[in-house]
Order: C-alpha cells, then sequence, then structure tokens
C-alpha cells in the first residue's frame, strides 16, 4: 500500500455533541503521523467543487473539543447517488463527481463521520473505490456494533437535567407532565433519561402503548400518595394499533419530520385523568451544547483509532465501542440496519421493578 499522505475529513447528518472532538483528533493524529488533513465542508458537498474545502493543521482545531457543533459544517438531506447537479460539462451524476473530486483533490482516504444515512452513502462510495473509515455519530444511539455513539451521552444529561427541573413544577401544580425527546426508531434516550430523570412512565417506540395502562400505572402512584407524574415520550412512540406522529409529511408520504406525539399523549392522559397536564418538547436542545467528559474522551478514542485504521489500510470499516476497548466493524455488516431497546434489556426490567409503566 502507498504511504498516505493526506486524509479528507467529513461530517454528514444532524448534529451532535462531540463532532468537533472527533474532527480535533483527527486532525492532531495525522499531524503527529506526518499527514495533512483536509477539512471537507457540509458533508460530501465538500467533493464538489475546490473551496469547499480547506487544510486543517493542529492550531486549527485548538479549543474546539468542547464546543458543540462542527466546524465542518453539516448537510441532513440528500443523497449523491439520487441526484444530478450542473456542470460546465453538463449534467453529472452527484456520486461521479465526488469520486472524480476525490481524486483531483490528491485525498488518499477519507473519514466520514455520520449515522446510519451518512454511512450508508459512505459505504456505497467504498464500492466504487474510495478508501474510507466510518466514525458513528447519532444521539439515538441506534448505530448496530457500537455499545455507544458519542453524542448519546451528552443528550441524555440534558434531558435528565430537563426532566429534574420538571419534577419541581409538576410537584408544586399536582400536574401530569409529558415530556417528549428524541428517538425516531429507537428509546435509548427516553429509557436512560427517563430513568435516571425518574419517570413515572416511558413510551418507546419498541413498545406500542396503551394509554389505559398508562393511567392505571399513574393512578397506583396516586393511591400512594404522589399527586403529580413525570411521562417521558420518545418522538418514534405509537400507541398499540395507531402510528407515527408526524409534524409534516412530504407528497410521496416520506417523512419529513418526527413529533407531536408527546402533545397527544398529553391531551389524551389529561381526559383520562381528569388532571391537569402539560407537554415539553426538548427538540434540538439535546443536539446543541458542549459534549460531556464522556463524549469528549469516546470522540477523541474514535477519531483516533479512525486514523490508525487509515493507516494500516483496513479500509470499508467503521470504529466502534465494545467496552472497554475502541474495535473495528465492516460497514457492510452495519449499515441499513437499526440497534433498538430489546424488551428484555436489563434497564427495563429493572425501570419496571422501580414502577414505571411502558404503557405495555
Amino acid at each position: 500500500m502507498a504511504p498516505i499522505k493526506r486524509i479528507g475529513v467529513l461530517n454528514g447528518g444532524g448534529d451532535a455533541p462531540g463532532l468537533n472532538a472527533v474532527i480535533r483528533s483527527v486532525v492532531k493524529t495525522a499531524n503527529h503521523a506526518g499527514i495533512e488533513c483536509l477539512g471537507l465542508e457540509d458533508s460530501f458537498d465538500g467533493l464538489l467543487e475546490f473551496g469547499r474545502s480547506r487544510v486543517l493543521t493542529s492550531v486549527d482545531v485548538r479549543g474546539i473539543m468542547r464546543l458543540g457543533g462542527t466546524i465542518l459544517g453539516t448537510v441532513n438531506s440528500g443523497n449523491p447517488f439520487d441526484e444530478t447537479i450542473q456542470t460546465s460539462d453538463g449534467p453529472r451524476k452527484y456520486s461521479e463527481r465526488c469520486v472524480e473530486m476525490f481524486h483531483r483533490m490528491e485525498i488518499d482516504a477519507l473519514v466520514v463521520i455520520g449515522g446510519d444515512g451518512t454511512l450508508g452513502i459512505a459505504h456505497q462510495f467504498y464500492q466504487l473505490g474510495i478508501p474510507l473509515v466510518g466514525v458513528p455519530k447519532t444521539i439515538d444511539n441506534d448505530l448496530p456494533g457500537t455499545t455507544n455513539c458519542f453524542g448519546f451521552d451528552s443528550a441524555v444529561a440534558f434531558a435528565t437535567e430537563a426532566i429534574d427541573r420538571l419534577h419541581t413544577t409538576a410537584e408544586a401544580h399536582r400536574r401530569i407532565i409529558v415530556v417528549e425527546v428524541m428517538g425516531r426508531y429507537a428509546g435509548w434516550i427516553a429509557l436512560y433519561a427517563g430513568v435516571a430523570g425518574g419517570a413515572d412512565a416511558i413510551l418507546i417506540p419498541e413498545v406500542p402503548f396503551d394509554l389505559y395502562a398508562v393511567r392505571e400505572g399513574l393512578r397506583q402512584r396516586e393511591a400512594l400518595g404522589a399527586h403529580f407524574s413525570i411521562v417521558v415520550v420518545a418522538e418514534g412512540a405509537f400507541p398499540a394499533g395507531g402510528k407515527l406522529a408526524l409534524l409534516e409529511e412530504a407528497n410521496s408520504g416520506h417523512v419529513e419530520r418526527l413529533g407531536g406525539m408527546g402533545a397527544k399523549v398529553a391531551e389524551a392522559l389529561g381526559k383520562l385523568t381528569g388532571k391537569e397536564t402539560r407537554s415539553v418538547v426538548l427538540g434540538h436542545l439535546q443536539r446543541g451544547g458542549a459534549p460531556t467528559s464522556f463524549d469528549r474522551i469516546l470522540a477523541t478514542r474514535f477519531g483516533g483509532m479512525a486514523v490508525d485504521l487509515i493507516r494500516k489500510g483496513d479500509f470499508g470499516t467503521m470504529v466502534a465501542f465494545a467496552p472497554p476497548e475502541i474495535v473495528a466493524r465492516r460497514l457492510e455488516d452495519v449499515v441499513g440496519k437499526t440497534r433498538t431497546v430489546p424488551p428484555d434489556f436489563d434497564l427495563v426490567l429493572a425501570a419496571k421493578s422501580l414502577g414505571i409503566t411502558f404503557g405495555d
């Protein structure tokens, strides 16, 4: 294998606390090995033309580990393999242009940071001959092959703090407060934040819920003298026999934006229990802000391992956390799959033993 002289790094999909920590780690690790690092802006758009990338040095990434967001920008829509672009030579496939520019920029390998969508695209580029390594990024923590994705711990920490704060106002007014958190297909944030925050009910996509069962669980709590309740709802949760709550839906029926289940649950519980209810949507607050120390360390380890895999020529892989080690997984074994909460997961069973209802 020819020596690696230049690495490109990009991130795609939604932002997550820890992105900058990964970028910093990639740049510093590469520079330490005498490898130049090129930061590609706005996901794969950075491969469309010159001027959408810049050389990053250890000086450029100084102090960014603690910052949320990403210094490279990100794009959360579109697939290079489904789109065409207009060039001076006429219309071209977006993906073909990216491959051409990869070689014209004299990049030897890519570090691609992203969730299932971005890593799926990365795998397609790998099949076209682009050497690359993936870094898993999703606060939903729903990528298989890794125990944790960076950003998840930060999201859970914020959601837990929010639930702590809502406890005080719920108790003061003897209300039911429903807290909607992120989690389109997997309820990891709802589960962890709900248990850590002392929620009384947790509704997740993996367990279609019955609101009558939720009501009975809250009534049992009130019979013991508790006159308020906290219900945590993942945005992708849905009632038994029901469907997801959509804020927007394209003409094709493709889900553009998920949300609104928290408000629906709050309204229904108000009618079923006769108690005053409120709903709170944490939304993008979970994705913003500084990463926790855990996510900073995990992101740093991921970035360093990605560069190590590139130097070894171990392409078509994704770095992963298999406690206590950082390991490599084949992208083909990861993309297109979702890591959901198993019904017999130990934390689910522990939560039920604490009296938390899942509405099943």
